[in-house]
């Protein structure tokens, strides 16, 4: 999963005032390649490898045009909507309230059934240095969920320079692993091409999706530039540039190195023993958990910030102080769906796929609600990027299966939500009348 940068976040500079320095260049393409990288990294290409082998290059391919279509629309939204809070104000402003709740709350529960899945991935490179199965990972994982919780609960938020740092240690790690194991690459790996049928393309893809989230989490930041419209093109290419070079150096090289080990549940790991020896394994194993800690800790920051906004009054005020810290009741929730999914694992009733598909189905909703309200509410280049983004989302949604249970489960809470409110209170008022 990639990285969210939760509104106010550190990372986010505050809002500009007359004389204050804006966003640089430089900054704002690290803010972005932030966003879009993330610990998905570190599992992803193994769980498409084994859903489509080789040709989950072409589900690659396809998604990184769909990355830059995204840029694109959510650039252009950031820029229309610079008070719209993120992607509640963007489906608002061409759907409607209803349906911002629906992608509001549908991207809360993507980041909450995500927090789990990170920790997994994390946990699965500590057990290929350490050894063990299932259950060990499982245990591992929820340590470092409650690790992250605790931190949470103190109201601590990794920041700027520790991020940034993060992400730096993630690009490093994928150079190594892939410039560091070219030599093992064989052409014989790349055949058979589609062993699984042209249809795994598809599902890859919906798998995938995971890591080209992040575009909607950096978008307001386009108002902290000083000179946006020159300055954004810049950004938005140098992170479609590095995400896409890190993106496909990986998959092809874990392809074409692991061949038909690909499927690996920590293909970094493997790339790395390739391309270090044993210290490879334990230098990914140390990533990884640091990366997860800092990932977490940002989803779970992020998602509680989302979740006061989705509460909000109406009528509050705009500039209310609230707490740096999330509910207790908040955490306690996260907690306990994370357990729960992570012992799942354990038990042998789900897989990592099945995990991540959860996480992506929602954000791929959200994102199809962003699409569609793009078409309606943006015009030149935004709107003609929306239309077929949105397409291209819709069809990548068809593959999701059974995982689509889970939006619609948001869907159905949402609509029903006001009209079960609406009967209470009327018993309520018949009470009292009474």
């Amino acid at each position: 999963m990639t990285e969210t940068l939760p509104q106010g976040d550190s990372l986010a500079p505050s809002s500009s005032a007359p004389g204050s320095a804006g966003l640089t260049t430089a900054r704002g393409a690290a803010l972005y390649i932030g966003a879009l990288l993330g610990p998905g990294l570190l599992l992803l290409p193994g769980l498409a490898a084994a859903e489509a082998g080789p040709a989950s290059v072409l589900a690659w391919a396809g998604l990184l045009i769909l990355s830059g279509l995204f840029a694109v629309v959510f650039g252009s939204l950031g820029r229309g909507f610079p008070s719209a809070g993120g992607v509640i104000g963007y489906v608002r402003a061409g759907l409607g309230a209803r349906a911002s709740a629906i992608a509001g709350w549908s991207f809360l529960a993507g980041v909450i059934a995500g927090a789990p899945v990170v920790c997994l991935i994390g946990a699965g490179y500590v057990t290929e240095l350490t050894g063990g199965g299932r259950p060990a990972r499982a245990l591992i994982a929820a340590v470092l969920l409650i690790a992250v919780i605790a931190l949470a609960a103190g109201g601590l938020r990794a920041s700027a320079t520790a991020q940034l740092l993060l992400v730096s240690l993630l690009i490093a790690v994928v150079i190594i692993a892939v410039a560091g194991s070219a030599d093992s690459s064989r052409l014989a790996n790349w055949t058979p091409f589609a062993p699984h049928g042209w249809q795994a393309v598809g599902h890859a893809a919906a798998t995938l999706m995971l890591s080209f989230v992040g575009w909607e989490a950096v978008a307001p930041l386009t108002t902290r530039f000083a000179h946006p419209s020159r300055q954004l093109p810049r950004v938005i290419g140098s992170a479609l540039a590095v995400t896409s070079v890190l993106y496909l150096g990986l998959a092809v090289a874990t392809i074409g190195v692991l061949g038909t080990a690909a499927g690996t549940s920590a293909p970094l790991a493997a790339l790395l023993r390739d391309a270090a020896g044993p210290g490879g394994t334990a230098a990914a194993a140390i990533a990884a958990v640091v990366l997860t800690l800092g990932a977490v800790n940002a989803y779970v920051t992020g998602a509680a910030e989302m979740a006061v906004e989705l509460r909000r009054p109406k009528d509050a005020r705009p500039g209310a102080r609230r707490s740096t810290r999330p509910a207790p009741q908040f955490l306690a929730a996260i907690a306990g769906s994370g357990l729960a999914l992570i012992s799942l694992y354990g038990l042998g009733l789900a897989s990592p796929a099945g995990l991540v598909a959860i996480p992506t189905t929602l954000f791929l909703v959200v994102y199809l609600g962003c699409m569609t309200s793009a078409v309606r509410v943006l015009r030149g280049a935004g709107r003609l990027a929306a239309v077929p983004a949105a397409v291209i989302v819709a069809v990548v949604i068809a593959y999701c299966g059974w995982a689509l249970l889970a939006p619609l489960a948001v869907t159905l809470a949402v609509c029903s939500a006001r009209p079960l409110a609406a009967a209470v209170s009327a018993m309520h008022n018949g009470r009292v009348s009474r």
